[in-house]
């Protein structure tokens, strides 16, 4: 005879919002065990750090409600707990979590409104996350209104409430949910129903908000040649504080500066993450490494694969918005150098390869210290520049005729439809056969090597070439400085540089250059008094201690890079480039 299965359902209630506590009950019915288990979350798929979700969590209480006794209960590690519930079948599990974290990948709960993220609110049960369960939120008055991608199943007239359904854990994990008083621009796109929900005030124009985002769906709808859900939900949190977005399945969520809509750089750098974060319904939530074929939220899910799955998604934000055409060739091109930018004033390029950046994501991404630049480069950016080199490969070897846009394609139909984990073989198979050519050497050099991205070699036959711009003739001291509360305090030291051979450390206060007191903004008009090669005598304190120390100035450098086109480029270099950016 085959167990009972227990029927699970999670209620979400916040009565006082202004407080900052969501209500968490759990109902779970027809559980025959003697002990019942239950696991927290440590971290959220789409965002690489254990983040002890747990430490929110206060007021556990377990019932039986067959008698309405409490049942004892205990902690068998950090994030989980045991209850033993002897014969009863029916347990209510009950908890507090505190909600004051406004990302993207926290839970956040005030007057205004709730939004909550489900591997930071909900316990599952070990070896019960494939079945169906319910979910009821309830809104603190009925004004307030629901927004996810969960289906509804119910609808509570009198105070607002609403039943939703999913299929397993995973997806209740996958679908957060916005509550409150918000602006919901419905629409109907490619044939599917689409939702951009705005919580916060905000100088957003959402008529224009809902027509370049038409436009970002047809662009990405068109080259994977089909929008794989029923309907999406953009959920947009405008604030003062913050940026970024989560990709899931059916939705995303984003933060953004609520007035950095009119000013049109900020705003296309908004449309860029709104094309990051969609570009991830294909690459990473359908089209994702073996690794997190099936998530294991007890720990940290390695993979080397996050420069294709990130850094590739950030590849084509860029693009995106040209195709779309938002904006046009000169302007990708201007994006494009401060990513370069970017790269080339990342030390830690030299210093951490791309596969093992994406392998160290749960220890060093998202935990950045004063010398992270030193010793650490970004999967998302270098990930870029080698997805860029890789389709301009194949774009030269083929007239055109490829790209990687191919091997996305080739990607969502091996492994994205069937949601079939790829291997990095796989992957980097995938990517040799679309090119035609045998890459195995380009993949070691640029993703197990710290060997410099040989960027312009790439560029050339497109009629283009990375320029260094120095416009600033400041000789060269290695130091960023901040004020802080009446003080100046060094914020980082690059490597190798003057202030680093001199012993300058991160943290140390700045108070003179040459016995004179100078300030972070004081600090490069009194650098261009010298010139490379100078003596001058810098004085900090170090841990209270005062000390003054002699630093050689060396040579300035590159402010920004820029990527222009080459003086009279051929026919062919200007086919290319037409092939690649449109015509200009």
């Amino acid at each position: 005879m085959l167990p009972t299965l227990p029927h699970l359902h999670y209620q979400v209630a916040m009565p006082t919002p202004q407080t900052h506590y969501f209500t968490v009950d759990l109902h779970i019915q027809g559980f025959t065990a003697s002990v019942l288990e239950l696991k927290f979350p440590v971290w959220t798929p789409g965002s690489y750090l254990v983040r002890e979700y747990e430490r929110h969590l206060q007021d556990f209480q377990a019932q039986g409600l067959s008698n309405g006794e409490y049942l004892e209960h205990q902690k068998l590690g950090k994030a989980h707990w045991a209850i033993a519930c002897g014969e009863e079948e029916n347990i209510a599990i009950s908890y507090r979590i505190y909600a004051d974290e406004l990302t993207v990948r926290t839970n956040h709960l005030d007057y205004s409104h709730g939004f909550f993220t489900g591997a930071a609110l909900f316990f599952y049960l070990p070896g019960h996350t494939h079945r169906p369960l319910a979910l009821t939120v309830v809104p603190p008055e009925p004004a307030w209104a629901i927004a996810t991608a969960l289906p509804c199943k119910a609808t509570d007239s009198t105070t607002g409430a609403k039943t939703f359904y999913a299929q397993d854990f995973d997806t209740l994990v996958d679908s957060p949910v916005e509550v409150g008083i918000h602006r919901d621009y419905a629409f109907e796109t490619q044939g599917k129903e689409h939702h951009f929900v705005v919580w916060g005030e905000s100088n957003l124009n959402g008529e224009q908000l809902v027509r370049d985002t038409e436009k970002i769906i047809a662009v990405e709808a068109g080259l994977f040649g089909n929008l794989p859900y029923d309907h999406y939900w953009f959920i947009l949190h405008t604030s003062n504080q913050g940026y970024g977005g989560l990709e899931h399945k059916d939705s995303c969520v984003l933060n953004y500066d609520r007035f950095g809509f009119r000013d049109p750089e900020k705003y296309q750098r908004f449309l860029q993450l709104v094309a990051h974060e969609f570009f991830h319904l294909w690459n990473i939530k359908r089209i994702r490494p073996i690794a997190l074929e099936k998530f294991d939220y007890d720990q940290e899910n390695y993979t080397p694969s996050l420069w294709f799955s990130e850094g590739t998604t950030s590849y084509y934000d860029l693009l995106i918005p040209l195709r779309a055409e938002i904006y046009d060739r000169q302007t990708y091109l201007k994006n494009l150098g401060k990513e370069i930018t970017r790269y080339l004033k990342t030390l830690g390029r030299l210093v951490q390869p791309l596969a093992e950046s994406s392998f160290d994501a749960w220890i060093k991404l998202y935990r950045r210290d004063a010398n992270s630049d030193n010793s650490q480069m970004s999967y998302y950016l270098k990930g870029e520049l080698v997805t860029l080199m890789l389709d301009l490969l194949i774009r030269e070897r083929h007239q055109n005729q490829r790209s990687f846009d191919d091997v996305l394609r080739a990607m969502w139909q091996e492994f994205g439809r069937e949601e079939i984990g790829f291997t990095p073989e796989q992957l980097q198979a995938v990517i040799s056969r679309v090119a035609d050519t045998d890459l195995t050497e380009f993949f070691h050099t640029y993703l197990h090597t710290t060997a410099e991205l040989p960027l312009n070699d790439y560029l050339q036959p497109f009629g283009l070439v990375i320029k260094p711009m120095q416009e600033d003739l400041t000789p060269y001291l290695g130091i960023k400085v901040k004020s802080e509360a009446g003080q100046e305090k060094i914020t980082f030291v690059a490597a190798h540089s003057p202030a680093a051979m001199a012993g300058i450390s991160p943290q140390d206060l700045l108070l003179a250059i040459n016995g004179v007191r100078v300030g972070a903004e004081q600090l490069s008009l009194r650098l261009k008094d010298y010139q490379a090669n100078d003596m001058i005598q810098l004085t900090v304190f170090h841990q209270d201690l005062l000390r003054t120390v002699d630093v050689v100035l060396a040579s300035p450098q590159a402010n920004r890079y820029e990527v222009v086109p080459i003086a009279d480029p051929s026919d062919s270099q200007l086919q290319n480039l037409a092939g690649w950016l449109g015509e200009s």
